[in-house]
Parts: C-alpha cells; structure tokens; sequence
C-alpha cells in the first residue's frame, strides 16, 4: 500500500540519535544555550527564545537530510 502511494517505510532501532533529526536540533540548542551561560532562569527563557531563532529553515531541512530522509 506504501509503495502505491510512492511512501516509504524507514524501520528505525529504538535509540538511533544519528538517525533522528531532532537529536541533531537538541545538540545545537544545547551548545549554544551553555555558550550563553545564563544565571538566572529570567536569563534562561531569553536565551532560548533566542536561539531558537537562530534555526533557519535551511539547516532544519539540513537535520531530515542527514538523517537520511528524503526531503524533496
């Protein structure tokens, strides 16, 4: 029935972080959050709703690609 459709079905082991795009997301959120070394949790939310936006679509789409989903 997939395969009618044009779909594919991805079997995935059950921790495969260089498999899930959003394990590649948290890295960098991660380092970019410790590189702002917030103290305060006021500071924190800044932080976060900072970098955040530094995500662009580009490198969103860059995360699906290398974890080997088709993106087009």
């Amino acid at each position: 029935m997939l395969k009618a459709q044009d779909n594919w079905l991805l079997f995935l082991p059950r921790y495969s972080p260089d498999l899930n795009p959003i394990e590649m997301a948290f890295s960098k959120l991660k380092t970019l959050i410790r590189k702002a070394a917030a103290r305060t949790y006021e500071q924190l939310w800044q932080v976060v709703g900072h970098v955040c936006n530094l995500f662009t679509e580009e490198e969103c789409y860059n995360f699906f690609k290398a974890a080997g989903y088709e993106t087009e």
